[in-house]
């Protein structure tokens, strides 16, 4: 079952912006967060959902997607291993040539989307 609330932590990952910055925002009012009981700020999926908007690839035929903010790539001659922290918190590693990687430019820190269809994961950005 997916989560509802999530820290500012595993907010800020989601999004690709810092701890500093949720902070910012709950106090501009950009982002909606509440208190948990131990008075931490918690965001709910929803509003994390509402702040990355739509990819607009409603074509697209595969229907799970992990967005989340690469954690690490390795390159090694043909292929390149990408790993995606995602919100759930989980992590997924997709293997992609080096091609694919270089294409789609991807470097740690920045936001990417895991599309899971079968028993392949391909990556998006």
């Amino acid at each position: 079952m997916p989560k509802e609330q999530y820290s500012i932590g595993e907010a800020s990952r989601a999004l690709g912006v810092s701890i500093d910055t949720i902070r910012r925002w709950d106090r501009e009012g950009k982002i909606e967060t509440t208190r948990d009981a131990g008075n931490r700020r918690v965001v709910t999926a929803g509003e994390i959902e509402r702040l990355r908007g739509t990819t607009g690839d409603a074509a697209f035929s595969a229907r799970n997607r992990f967005g989340g903010i690469v954690r690490e790539v390795k390159v090694d001659g043909l292929l390149a291993q990408v790993e995606i922290d995602v919100t759930d918190p989980v992590r997924v590693v997709a293997i992609i040539t080096r091609e694919s990687f270089e294409e789609l430019g991807l470097k740690p820190g920045m936001s990417a989307t895991a599309v899971v269809k079968s028993t392949s994961v391909m990556v998006q950005r």
